[in-house]
């Protein structure tokens, strides 16, 4: 077998030649905990937007959360891939996330705007994931997040031009 895969580790994982594997799993840890807590605030917005944006809100939303919900399985089955494991405790999960929770339901304009935050933060701490995983040989889970960041640049882009 070649050094990228070689015999499998003792976890089950199979070695590809991925360093540091620890360091990305937490990224991969971060970045599911940002889509999970992104795809409840998205749909907890969608379900409560009201006055003249609610139509496209609601249905821009509908097709974030969703994007997001199938994103957050292929995140942990990434951080499986690599012979971690993926968060298993809700608390993890928001202590983890740069996404945070307003202390009451804000009126539509400072959802849309509250939500594009929310999705350049997390493109923007995506970003320092896909570095580490270049510097550390792992360029599926490069891939992998550039997608995920580029979902999360849009998201936000199309979301201030509806507050516009």
């Amino acid at each position: 077998m070649s050094d990228l895969m070689d015999v499998e580790s003792k976890s089950g994982a199979v070695k590809t030649g991925v360093k540091k594997t620890t360091s990305l799993a937490k990224g991969l840890s971060e970045a599911l905990s940002d889509t999970y807590r992104l795809v409840f605030k998205t749909h907890a917005y969608h379900w409560n937007i009201e006055g003249p944006l609610f139509f496209s809100v609601h249905n821009l939303t509908e097709g974030q959360y969703t994007d997001m919900f199938a994103a957050a399985d292929e995140i942990a089955e990434r951080i499986r891939a690599i012979g971690q494991l993926a968060p298993s405790r809700m608390q993890d999960i928001i202590s983890a996330s740069v996404v945070k929770d307003q202390d009451k339901l804000p009126p539509a304009i400072e959802m849309v705007e509250d939500l594009a935050n929310d999705h350049a933060q997390v493109a923007k701490r995506m970003h320092a994931l896909i570095e580490l995983a270049e510097e550390n040989s792992d360029p599926v889970t490069a891939d992998l997040i550039t997608g995920r960041s580029a979902f999360h640049e849009k998201a936000a882009w199309m979301l201030r031009a509806t507050t516009k």
